[in-house]
């Protein structure tokens, strides 16, 4: 049972518009990451928060393998990992990089959505 399986919860957002969604989202990201390189002088503990968005965007690479593979628990702890780190990251920016933290806000929603159809999944899997 994998995104492309038969299951599908009732509220999973149609195929054709994930791609347009996620190009959105990782230019967000990236200008967000810009932002804060930018502004580094103006943020506390910028190099922590660096570090957790390089972290989290790990994460997010590896989800689409490990959530194609079934492997609905795993995937599901990836998106925890990432939309906390993501969260601490906007928080951390946030005085400093206020439109960069923001920027984020749309992705840890997106993400958090993800997570609420991931939980779908895996409830139909057992």
């Amino acid at each position: 049972m994998t995104f492309d399986s038969d299951y599908e919860p009732f509220f999973q957002p149609p195929g054709w518009i994930i791609g347009p969604i996620w190009s959105v989202l990782y230019v967000m990201l990236a200008i967000s990451l810009y932002t804060t390189i930018v502004n580094r002088s103006e943020i506390n503990y910028r190099n922590i928060a660096i570090a957790l968005f390089v972290i989290q965007m790990i994460a997010n690479l590896m989800w689409p393998r490990v959530f194609d593979d079934a492997k609905y628990l795993q995937s599901l702890l990836l998106i925890v990992v990432m939309v906390l780190l993501t969260i601490v990251y906007a928080y951390l920016t946030y005085g400093g990089n206020k439109q960069g933290s923001m920027l984020v806000w749309p992705y840890i929603a997106w993400v958090t959505f993800a997570g609420i159809i991931n939980v779908a999944y895996y409830l139909h899997a057992d």
